[in-house]
């Protein structure tokens, strides 16, 4: 995979929350809107089990790990996009075995806030409230989208404590 730019190359996982500008990153997506949360996983196999080999067959190359963004808070359904940061723009759909359709979308530029997650899924929403409330009290306001990237792939036999996800949110702009 070729590298991507700061923040999302980080070798050692953030402990705190930090705060720095990201560029636009183009992605390969698949996007839904009011998905169940409950069929979350499907959607997650369903695109990373056939979207390295569809992108290839593109021309066209992952230059980062597996990534969910949300448009909006998941409760029972999810406005979400997960694939790929890419390293050139899909041009045209393509559509899974799964039968899931990749889109072109893009990880937005701006001021993000960012921490590392080590540990199983399990624990994410707690580490997402943690997170936004370390935010709250640093006096930034997060905006939408916001995204996990799973830097550690979870294949058999991973030792659950060992996965790292990063949380990244967009920020309001300053005014200063």
């Amino acid at each position: 995979m070729s590298s991507l730019p700061h923040p999302y190359d980080s070798a050692e996982p953030a402990t705190a929350c930090r705060v720095t500008d990201a560029p636009e990153i183009p992605t390969a997506v698949v996007s839904q809107r009011d998905f169940p949360m409950y069929q979350m996983s499907s959607l997650m196999d369903g695109t990373f089990t056939h979207l390295s080999a569809a992108l290839e067959d593109a021309g066209i190359h992952p230059i980062g790990p597996a990534f969910a963004l949300h448009h909006r808070a998941p409760v029972s359904t999810a406005d979400v996009e997960v694939g790929f940061p890419v390293d050139a723009p899909l041009t045209e759909p393509i559509t899974l075995a799964s039968g899931y359709e990749v889109i072109a979308s893009a990880l937005p530029a701006g001021r993000v806030a960012w921490v590392s997650h080590v540990g199983g899924y399990g624990a994410l929403a707690e580490s997402w409230g943690a997170f936004t409330e370390e935010i709250g009290e640093s006096e930034e306001q997060m905006t939408y989208p916001f995204w996990e990237f799973y830097v550690t792939p979870p294949t058999p036999g991973t030792n659950p404590s060992s996965l790292r996800t990063d949380l990244f949110s967009l920020l309001e702009p300053r005014s200063d």
